[in-house]
């Protein structure tokens, strides 16, 4: 098993940053991709930023330029640097982690909201 626990999310002004990061523990296998999700009431949840074991990385097109994300390997880290905050980046971000093998574990999510 492997847990996730997010940390970092709360309110913020638009124009604004905030830093996500998310600590896996447990039974980790390598290669893995982390990654964040977000979702937003109503909506799907969708990818917003993935990272792979080599440090290559995915981008949604809406994030593109404003969030990087990063991760320790040595300390089964990943983290989210959201920049240039805009209110439709509001919504519910879940970390994410991927194994070699397939299977698949998410935290339970932590809130960030845009808004003046």
């Amino acid at each position: 098993q492997v847990q996730l626990v997010e940390s970092g999310g709360g309110l913020v002004q638009p124009g604004g940053s905030l830093t996500l990061s998310c600590a896996a523990s447990g039974s980790i296998g390598s290669p893995n991709t982390m990654a964040w999700y977000r979702r937003d009431p109503g909506k799907q949840r969708e990818l917003v930023a993935a990272i792979s074991s080599s440090t290559s990385t995915v981008y949604a097109e809406s994030v593109k330029g404003r969030f990087t994300i990063s991760r320790d390997n040595a300390k089964n880290t990943v983290s989210l640097q959201m920049n240039s905050l805009k209110p439709e980046d509001t919504a519910v971000y879940y970390c994410n982690l991927r194994q070699w093998n397939g299977q698949e574990y998410w935290g339970k999510g932590t809130l960030v909201t845009v808004s003046s």
